[in-house]
């Protein structure tokens, strides 16, 4: 990859810059920041998730700074004009599992001048990275918000197997497709879109989709968001077909359509796309033109170690861990991201994160809460903080 110049001012809210760092984990990693005039303010470290950028941030970041904190978010490994990664799909994986990406976090956060981040805040996919960071690394990350995707804790080990009694034998040693044998059985097929983004042919699917990059990422934004009335979601009784299946196309897709097919039914009128104020068409720009110039891979590679399941063991070494840092979640109302993984929520909340202070779900957002309802969660992160400063303060009163 050539190096790219930084984000032109023009398409950034006044306050931010754009810039790059390097040497952070192999990355020459491009940050938005705001509030980096004065030295010594406390960090906020801002994840984001796909098919979003550290662009996505732009509608939080000057309420931060105003409140007094030095605000910085990433392009992530894979994303934007961060470089050092390898967007060939036969290429080492290896370096975007999960606890790498936690350890791009920390590295940025070191090289900025930081010892530790009042807060590091994960929207969708930037969410599991947050939780990783908070739970490995308590020290340096202080507290966590979660956004859109839960956190349901590290991967269990297999507990109290010495001594029974195999069942089954090697046929059922593996049940990893079974649900996808299930999906595909369907009355109507389906697949889950994690692993379809997985895939090999999803990148160009996506990337040289019959309607443009731009008309695509149009329609994916809309059909997740709070304007699309078909989001109306509510908890699935398990992890079954017949119940995954009750999802909309964009998680559990037609067996036969790619993700560019499944949204381009739902593109959105000439009408509705002018009177769409939280993600107008310059803004959406920035997003085609970064994705046009490097597809999707880089994010897609997430998913592919997720699937795989090759990282898992690694994460087990943490089974039993919790986030014992001050937490929270938020999230959209009409985002059916809360209940794509049933009990995730409720784990969460009662096991994984033992100073959960707040989960609210935000009137008027779907998946993109955080640019679909700036306002309200910026409120909520600032009270949040605040809680926290009130219960140090407390404490060093006792």
């Amino acid at each position: 990859m050539t190096e790219l110049p930084p984000l032109e001012n023009a398409v950034l809210p006044a306050g931010i810059r754009s810039r790059f760092v390097d040497d952070v984990n192999g990355l020459r990693m491009h940050v938005l920041e705001a509030g980096f005039e004065e030295k010594d303010r406390p960090c906020i470290l801002l994840l984001h998730g796909f098919p979003e950028l550290a662009y996505s941030w732009r509608k939080l970041m000057v309420p931060f700074a105003a409140a007094g904190f030095h605000v910085v978010a990433p392009d992530q490994r894979g994303y934007g004009r961060t470089t050092g990664w390898d967007a060939d799909y036969d290429g080492d994986l290896a370096p975007f599992r999960l606890l790498n990406l936690a350890r791009d976090a920390l590295g940025l956060v070191s090289a900025l001048g930081h010892r530790s981040v009042a807060a590091v805040v994960g929207h969708d996919f930037g969410a599991p990275v947050a939780a990783w960071c908070a739970l490995v690394r308590p020290d340096v990350f202080r507290s966590v918000a979660l956004m859109s995707a839960p956190f349901a804790g590290p991967p269990a080990l297999p507990f109290d197997t010495a001594n029974k009694t195999p069942q089954g034998g090697a046929a059922t040693a593996s049940s990893g497709g079974s649900i996808h044998d299930a999906l595909a059985k369907l009355p109507r097929p389906r697949k889950h879109y994690q692993w379809y983004y997985s895939t090999r042919q999803a990148n160009a699917d996506m990337r040289d989709c019959p309607q443009g990059v731009h008309a695509f990422l149009r329609a994916y934004f809309h059909m997740k968001s709070a304007d699309w009335r078909g989001n109306r979601p509510f908890r699935l009784s398990s992890w079954a077909a017949d119940e995954l299946a009750k999802m909309p196309t964009y998680y559990i897709m037609d067996l036969d359509k790619d993700m560019a097919a499944t949204v381009a039914p739902e593109m959105p009128s000439a009408e509705q796309i002018a009177a769409c104020r939280w993600l107008p068409e310059r803004e959406l720009s920035v997003y085609s033109a970064e994705y046009g110039r490097t597809g999707f891979q880089g994010g897609l590679n997430w998913y592919r170690c997720r699937t795989s399941g090759a990282y898992d063991a690694e994460l087990q070494l943490f089974c039993g861990r919790t986030i014992d840092v001050p937490a929270m979640f938020i999230a959209g109302k009409r985002d059916w991201g809360i209940f794509q993984v049933p009990g995730s929520i409720e784990r969460m909340q009662n096991n994984a994160c033992t100073r959960m202070l707040g989960c609210h779900l935000v009137e008027g957002a779907g998946h993109w809460v955080q640019q679909e309802q700036p306002e309200q969660v910026s409120e909520l992160l600032l009270q949040f903080l605040t809680q926290q400063d009130r219960q140090a303060a407390s404490k060093r009163k006792r």
